[in-house]
């Protein structure tokens, strides 16, 4: 027999089995009729399987809205049994379907069914005494709900007479409880209460609740219209000030008196002042609220934040700048001799052509701290702009105005950083910009660096001419290879090869061990490390021109030193904390660099010199010869420019077979691997063809080259050799090897005088001008020459 459902006075008999209809973030509380927009394919299953059965159906809410097909452990035990009154189809496959609440039910069980869930559920009725409780609760709860449709916006007063009007307390509460706008877990557990006068209690309690809520954002609501109110009144009432006043014939005593007071106070060039009050006009005409009043304050603010006329005073001292530069440069002559002596010219001449350096050098030799150097040496404001990575014009010559946020170029941000018109201007990693679309950079640093030109540079936010003739630019790049020629052309090119042993030990000894002792809070008078821990990390955990890994093996050095001053006893913190060579294993690991630099004779091997740009380095170039049919390998990540060196070699080795002892058919009977190792490293440049030649030669001579001899330069079919570039880096990295021989291209003999006098006192340089030179100071033995050969070379 199918369980019986009561509702006031009504009564129906209901299967036992339903169909179950899920919700999502809504409950239906009896009495309520609800329209509900039915999409999901179980949904609309359960719905046709109930106008099937006398059109009831169980209507349970969901415990999480996100599922999209709700299993048992997902739904609700507590539900309501409804009548559908109206289903719809729509177009679109989903239903409009009107139900009615008629009495709550609790489930037992649910069962899957065909593509939907039915429920096992029975009537649980609200329990009701009828006692004075209940009817006191009752009161409270509508007036308390009458309050709350008054405050709440989205519910019309009909609401509140409908629910007034219910018959009975139970539809009342109900109607209260379905018009609450809180979250659907709040009216499950109001769904969920047994008893009247207890859900009629709860519905008090979250009515006061909400209505305290309803008045704060009210209040809220109101200062805020208030305070727009407010401000209206005040502009509108700011604007009638303003007519009143230009009626009168007065001014503004803002703002833009004092401004107008401060370009009064600056020393403008005349176009600039011109131009300025002109803006000033326009500002005072506009209203506050247009956008341009704010771009043209933007200007008026630039213009008086800019240095016009302001300079660093005081006479030029070059003994003084000397001693500047050297406290915080060791070495660095070429460099320090160009600055001092245009601090000398500068003692003669008031306002000379500022010199344009370009200091290039790998990283770490201190490119960077050299610019503050030079700014601290002459007594000057210094900035700083970094252009790696720089790809747009305007970050050069700034936004034109009418863009929003638009602001000017780095050069002027910089100039007002400075604060005075002649600093000292870093321009760092010149040789790193890029160029897209939106323009060149390089391009535009052209009337920069120009002297010509900077004396009325013209940047898009000023539109006014802009004097950068008292800078002293600075820039700095780790190549060449990366700077346009016409800005190559603009600056004075200052080298910087790399620092000599001797030197990175005196550059750590005067300044990096101090500075890493104290950073790590030791004191350098308590800690004893010698020089030949220095070298010990200088060659075996170091192999750079520069001295950045060597601060950062000090700093590790430091840090472990630091550890064991904490983790002594007191009755040691007296003793000197002292590093020797067999500790340095255990403080910093295993060297990663082998000290003992191999310089034996080797056939098929030659030592070539390349320039990179984190400086000189020794370059191994191997050559095997097999049993073949003349095919020639080239390994190693090798250009093409490295490529086509390696082709000449080979034709001057097969030009010069005869004279070298080797079978003219050697290109027919052999296959030739050269291979130069780091293979992961692209290489590439004409510099290592005479090295090429030689290895090869050796190979197919089996005479070995000598282990102390490397070499550098371009080698051309006739055997000539040219010139090469980067000589004093090769040289250093040379001599930083132990190489003590090195040939090099005769025309670069003229650059002997300009390397370190260290290296040329410890490697001997041999200029040739062909490769027969080449051939006769490399090999260890002299090849002897077939009788082809000998006749070919008396003809």
């Amino acid at each position: 027999m199918s369980p019986l459902y009561f509702r006031d006075a009504e009564q129906a008999e209901i299967g036992e089995r339903l169909p179950v209809l899920p919700l999502r973030d809504l409950v239906v509380f009896p009495y309520v009729v609800t329209p509900l927009l039915v999409g999901r394919p179980a949904t609309l299953a359960a719905i046709e399987a109930a106008m099937e059965e006398e059109r009831w159906i169980l209507l349970v809410a969901q415990r999480a809205a996100e599922v999209e097909e709700p299993a048992a452990a997902d739904l609700h035990r507590m539900g309501v049994v409804g009548r559908i009154l109206q289903v719809n189809r729509l177009p679109n496959g989903t239903a409009k379907v009107l139900v009615e609440g008629f009495a709550r039910a609790r489930v037992s069980r649910y069962a899957p069914a065909a593509g939907y869930l039915r429920a096992v559920a029975s009537p649980t009725p609200l329990e009701s005494r009828e006692g004075e409780g209940e009817i006191a609760q009752g009161r409270a709860a509508l007036e308390l709900f009458e309050e709350y449709v008054a405050l709440h916006r989205r519910l019309p007063d009909e609401v509140n007479a409908m629910v007034q009007g219910a018959p009975s307390l139970t539809q009342r509460a109900y109607g209260v409880a379905a018009h609450l706008a809180v979250a659907a877990e709040r009216k499950q557990d109001l769904l969920e209460i047994d008893a009247l006068e207890a859900l009629l209690r709860r519905l008090v309690e979250m009515l006061t609740t909400e209505i305290e809520l309803l008045r704060l954002e009210r209040k809220i609501d109101d200062d805020v219209r208030g305070t727009l109110f407010r401000n209206q009144r005040e502009f509108y009432l700011q604007e009638q000030l303003k007519a009143i006043h230009r009626e009168l014939g007065q001014e503004d005593a803002d703002d833009l008196t004092e401004l107008e007071a401060q370009l009064a106070a600056k020393s403008l060039p005349e176009p600039v002042r011109a131009r300025a009050l002109r803006e000033l006009r326009r500002l005072r005409r506009m209203s506050p609220m247009s956008p341009e009043s704010t771009v043209a304050r933007g200007f008026l603010d630039w213009v008086v934040a800019l240095p016009w006329s302001e300079r660093t005073s005081g006479h030029p001292d070059v003994a003084r700048a000397k001693e500047a530069l050297d406290a915080d440069h060791y070495g660095l002559e070429d460099v320090k001799e160009r600055i001092l002596d245009y601090i000398a010219v500068l003692a003669l001449v008031e306002k000379p052509d500022a010199p344009i350096l370009c200091l290039v050098g790998p990283p770490g030799v201190g490119k960077t701290s050299l610019g503050r150097s030079i700014a601290r040496a002459l007594g000057r404001s210094f900035a700083r702009m970094s252009l790696g990575g720089v790809r747009d014009e305007a970050e050069i010559r700034g936004h034109r105005r009418t863009y929003i946020g638009a602001m000017p170029g780095r050069v002027l941000q910089a100039m007002r950083r400075a604060g005075v018109v002649n600093p000292v201007l870093l321009l760092d990693e010149i040789d790193k910009l890029g160029h897209d679309y939106r323009g060149d950079p390089a391009a535009a640093l052209l009337e920069v660096l120009d002297p010509e030109q900077n004396r009325a540079f013209s940047d898009h936010y000023l539109e006014v001419d802009y004097d950068l003739s008292q800078v002293l630019f600075v820039t700095t790049a780790n190549s060449l290879a990366g700077i346009p020629e016409p800005l190559r052309d603009r600056m004075e090119i200052i080298r910087l090869p790399g620092y000599l042993d001797q030197e990175k030990l005196a550059i750590a000894r005067r300044f990096l061990l101090p500075r890493q002792l104290e950073r790590n809070g030791l004191d350098p008078r308590r800690v004893r490390i010698g020089d030949d821990v220095l070298q010990g990390i200088l060659r075996g955990y170091t192999r750079e021109a520069g001295v950045r890994e060597l601060e950062r093996r000090i700093a590790r050095l430091a840090r472990k030193l630091a550890r064991q001053e904490a983790e002594r006893a007191p009755h040691d913190a007296a003793a000197p904390l002292e590093v020797n060579v067999a500790d340095l294993h255990a403080l910093l690991g295993a060297a990663p660099h082998d000290d003992d630099t191999s310089l034996d004779d080797k056939v098929g091997v030659a030592c070539g010199l390349a320039y990179t740009t984190a400086g000189g380095e020794t370059l191994e170039i191997e050559v095997t010869v097999l049993p073949g049919r003349g095919k020639l390998a080239l390994t190693g990540t090798l250009g093409d420019v490295m490529k086509e060196s390696a082709s000449a070699a080979m034709s001057y080795v097969r030009s010069r077979a005869a004279a070298l002892g080797i079978d003219r058919e050697f290109h027919r009977t052999r296959d030739i691997h050269i291979h130069i190792p780091a293979g992961a490293t692209p290489k590439d440049g004409p510099s290592a063809g005479i090295a090429i030649a030689i290895a090869v030669a050796s190979a197919l001579t089996g005479i070995p080259v000598r282990g102390d001899v490397a070499m550098t330069g371009e080698v051309t079919l006739r055997g000539r050799v040219l010139a090469i570039g980067g000589l004093k880096e090769k040289a250093v990295a040379a001599h930083r090897c132990g190489i003590r021989h090195v040939i090099i291209p005769h025309g670069n003999a003229r650059e002997l005088d300009e390397l370190p006098e260290e290296v040329r006192n410890a490697v001997v340089f041999h200029p040739v001008k062909t490769m027969d030179e080449v051939v006769t100071i490399a090999l260890r033995a002299q090849p002897s020459a077939s009788r082809e050969g000998i006749a070919a070379t008396a003809h």
